[in-house]
């Protein structure tokens, strides 16, 4: 069956569609919110998460201007042929709406990253529980980035990307559920698998293969990466650079059936990246799109 992936335009925030292999973007929704961030997919509708409206300084150029600690964020949903979009968590229900993930039977999980959180909704918008969440005094050091779920296993994963550039970054596990007698603020089953990255951003689960964006510095940022999962107790192995030269790379998706990755920048690019043991092997990185406006969140659909 033909595939397409779904991508969110920043700004002015819009979710894409863009045809595979051919590269072609069409507009599913015109209007997707302030800096929509993650996206994702199931057969009853298409779902991403905004960051909000920041507070802008405009002596500072960039993201470094921008704040975004307001709680002004939200997870929102659209039929896949598109139309009117409604609320699952309400913008001012949370912080800062970063990657998005299902587990394919009706719930919804994120990171929230000035919210130091991880979160997860049903996609009727009920049941809104936070997984984990991070002290205020951990600062920029607990901000929640990209997530991941094996609901085979119970795990969760997610990024904690650290400052900008900063070689700090981490990726962690634990449950997909509490454990008894804890909460999501002191859970004992937490696991720091990978440290002292440049800046993990997004997430990919695709068997027993963790896959990740970073945007951190080069040589190792500015990368996609897999390791694969390491077993408990135990840290990740050194990861696979499998594509670099990305310009502050954010978005991720992996077709494990054509052997391809897809990874999204803040330059505007979406990037098909040959995985080395598919049946695309020995082809170079190449360009799918290239457009104007910084792209984020990516996800495969079918049709």
């Amino acid at each position: 069956m033909p595939k397409a992936l779904l991508a969110l335009q920043v700004l002015p925030g819009k979710v894409l569609r863009v045809s595979l292999p051919d590269g072609r973007v069409h507009t599913l929704l015109e209007d997707a919110g302030p800096a929509p961030d993650g996206i994702a997919v199931d057969p009853a509708a298409v779902y991403w998460t905004t960051m909000g409206e920041p507070l802008t300084d405009p002596g500072t150029p960039g993201e470094a201007g921008q704040d975004f600690s307001r709680p002004n964020g939200g997870v929102h949903a659209v039929s896949p042929t598109g139309g009117r979009p409604r609320d699952l968590v309400p913008p001012g229900a949370m912080t800062t709406g970063k990657q998005l993930t299902t587990d394919g039977a009706g719930t919804l999980y994120w990171a929230d990253r000035e919210g130091r959180r991880i979160s997860r909704v049903g996609a009727d918008g009920t049941g809104l529980t936070d997984l984990v969440v991070n002290p205020a005094g951990t600062g920029i050091m607990g901000e929640c980035v990209g997530v991941a779920i094996d609901v085979a296993r119970g795990h969760l994963y997610w990024t904690q990307k650290g400052p900008a550039k900063g070689g700090k970054g981490r990726i962690l596990r634990a449950g997909l559920e509490i454990p008894a007698g804890q909460s999501a603020e002191n859970r004992t089953d937490v696991e720091v698998l990978w440290s002292d990255l440049p800046e993990p951003i997004d997430l990919h689960l695709d068997g027993d293969l963790l896959y990740w964006t970073d945007r951190g510095a080069p040589p190792a940022g500015n990368t996609l990466n897999r390791a694969p999962l390491p077993p408990a107790g135990a840290a990740g192995r050194r990861p696979e650079i499998l594509a670099d030269g990305f310009e502050e790379a954010i978005g991720l998706a992996v077709d494990g059936e054509s052997g391809l990755a897809y990874v999204s920048d803040l330059r505007g690019h979406i990037r098909a990246v040959p995985l080395p043991d598919g049946p695309a092997a020995g082809r170079e990185p190449y360009d799918l799109v290239r457009l104007p406006y910084p792209l984020t969140g990516l996800c495969l659909v079918d049709g």
